[in-house]
C-alpha cells in the first residue's frame, strides 16, 4: 500500500473522531430538591428539554431531600470534586454559599451566551443572586406566600368584595374585622395559619415587618434601632388573632391545608407552592369557588417575603470544567428559564420577565392576581446565617411558636430572639 494512501487514510479517520467528538452528545449531571407538585413538573421540563436537544445534550437528573440534608451534601460533594454539573439553589442560601467557595460566578459572558440579562427580571430577584457585585444563580422564580380564601364564605358572611376579592385588605382594623365578620357567620377558623411551625411563620411574620420597612439585620447587627419593636408588631398582630380565636393554634402544615380545603378555615396563608393542590381538587369537583391573592396590608405598606429557586453551578474542587460541558449547562439554564410558563402552573411566579408579561401567563389564574407583589417582594437579609434551613431560621423559631399561641408575650419573645441572634 502506497505511505500517500496510508497517510491520507489516517488523516480522514482522524478527521473522522474529531467531527464525532465534535457532535458527541454531552451529558450534564443535575441535582435537585424538588417533589410533589413542583418535582413532577420539573420531571416534564427536564423530558422536554432532553427531547429538543437530542444528540446533544442530555440532562441527567437526580432529586435529593429537600433542606439542610441537599445543601450538606452538596458541600461535601464540591469539596471532593463530586458536585454535579448543575443544581438547584434557594437564593436565599448564596450568601453562605459564597463563603464556603462551592458556586462559581455567573459571569457577564455567560449571560450574553445564553441570551438573559439583569432587565430580564425584577430587582429584588436579581439582588437575590447577587453578592458583592457578582452573580452566582440564574432565578427560575420567585416562591411567596399568599392568602388563600375560600370565596362561598366569604360571600356568606358578607366580606366578599365585588370583584370577588376579600373585604379589608387594606389595613389591620379592616382586615380584623374581616375575621371577626366570618367568626360570627360560624366559620370555625377565619384564618388557617402553620403556627406550630416557627420556621414557616417566619415568612409571615417577616413580611409584616416588611410592611414597616423593618430590617432583621443593619449593618451586621440584628435589630437594630427600631427594628426589634418593628419585629414586636408584627408578632402582636398574629398574637391578638389567635386570642381572639380568629386563626388556628398550634397547627401544622399538613393540618393548616386540610383545614382550608375542607372549608373549617376560610382563609390561609400559604406558599403559591399550594396552587397546584387547589387546582387539582377543583379540577375533580372536590373544592369549592376559590382564589389567592398578595397578603393583606396590615401596616404602612404592602411587603411579602419570598425566595427563589435558581439554577447554580457548583464549585468541584480540583476539576475543571470543559468548554463543551460549560455550553451544555448554560444552555440548560437559558432554555428552562425562557419555557417557564410551565413551571408557572406550580403556584410559582417565573423569574424570566417575558414569561411573565406574555399573553398566556396574563391568563393563568390565580397567579396573574398575585403576581403584582413582584413589586413588593423582600428577600432574607444577605448574610450565611440566613436561608432556607439556616441558623437565624431555628433561633427565631423557638420563640415564634410560643408566641403565637399565646403562651410568651411578644415582648419577652423579641428580647429573647435578639440575644439568641446576638449570640450567632
Amino acid at each position: 500500500m502506497p505511505n500517500w494512501f496510508r497517510l491520507t487514510k489516517a488523516v480522514l479517520v482522524a478527521g473522522g473522531l474529531m467531527t464525532s467528538a465534535a457532535h458527541a452528545e454531552e451529558t450534564v449531571t443535575w441535582w435537585d430538591f424538588l417533589s410533589g407538585g413542583d418535582g413532577v413538573r420539573m420531571k416534564q421540563l427536564i423530558s422536554d428539554f432532553n427531547a429538543a436537544h437530542q444528540g446533544k445534550i442530555k440532562i441527567d437528573a437526580t432529586t435529593l431531600e429537600w433542606g439542610t440534608p441537599f445543601y450538606a451534601k452538596v458541600q461535601t460533594s464540591a469539596a471532593v470534586g463530586e458536585a454535579p454539573d448543575i443544581m438547584t439553589y434557594h437564593a436565599s442560601r448564596i450568601p453562605l454559599a459564597v463563603k464556603q467557595g462551592i458556586l462559581q460566578e455567573i459571569t457577564a459572558d455567560d449571560w450574553k451566551t445564553m441570551g438573559l440579562s439583569q432587565s430580564d427580571y425584577a430587582p429584588a430577584t436579581w439582588d437575590a443572586v447577587t453578592s458583592e457585585g457578582k452573580q452566582y444563580a440564574v432565578p427560575l422564580d420567585t416562591h411567596p406566600i399568599v392568602l388563600y380564601y375560600n370565596k362561598d364564605l366569604l360571600k356568606k358572611a358578607g366580606v366578599l368584595g365585588d370583584d370577588g376579592k376579600p373585604k379589608g385588605m387594606d389595613s389591620r382594623e379592616n382586615f380584623t374585622a374581616t375575621l371577626k365578620a366570618l367568626k360570627e357567620a360560624g366559620v370555625k377558623f377565619p384564618l388557617g395559619s402553620v403556627t406550630a411551625d416557627g420556621n414557616f411563620m417566619f415568612r409571615t411574620i417577616y413580611s409584616f415587618m416588611g410592611q414597616q420597612d423593618g430590617e432583621l439585620m443593619t449593618d451586621g447587627e440584628f435589630l437594630a434601632g427600631d427594628n426589634a419593636k418593628k419585629l414586636e408588631n408584627a408578632l402582636s398582630v398574629l398574637a391578638d388573632w389567635t386570642k381572639e380565636g380568629l386563626q388556628s393554634t398550634y397547627t401544622d402544615y399538613p393540618a393548616t391545608v386540610a383545614l382550608f380545603t375542607s372549608g373549617e378555615a376560610a382563609m390561609m396563608i400559604n406558599g403559591v407552592w399550594e396552587v397546584p393542590t387547589m387546582t387539582d381538587l377543583a379540577k375533580n369537583g372536590k373544592l369549592f369557588d376559590w382564589g389567592a391573592v398578595e397578603l393583606p396590608v396590615i401596616f404602612d405598606h404592602p411587603s411579602t417575603y419570598a425566595d427563589s429557586h435558581s439554577f447554580a453551578i457548583p464549585s468541584n474542587k480540583g476539576k475543571e470544567m470543559s468548554p463543551e460541558k460549560r455550553a451544555a449547562v448554560l444552555e440548560v439554564m437559558s432554555w428552562i428559564s425562557k419555557n417557564s410558563l410551565f413551571w408557572a402552573t406550580a403556584g410559582h411566579i417565573p423569574a424570566y420577565g417575558p414569561v411573565t408579561s406574555s399573553a398566556e401567563y396574563k391568563a393563568m389564574e390565580p397567579n396573574a392576581t398575585y403576581s403584582s407583589l413582584t413589586t413588593n417582594m423582600i428577600f432574607d437579609p444577605k448574610t450565611p446565617l440566613a436561608g432556607i434551613a439556616g441558623p437565624m431560621f431555628d433561633v427565631m423559631s423557638n420563640f415564634f411558636v410560643p408566641t403565637l399561641n399565646g403562651e410568651m408575650e411578644p415582648a419577652e419573645a423579641v428580647e429573647e430572639i435578639k440575644a439568641g441572634l446576638e449570640d450567632l
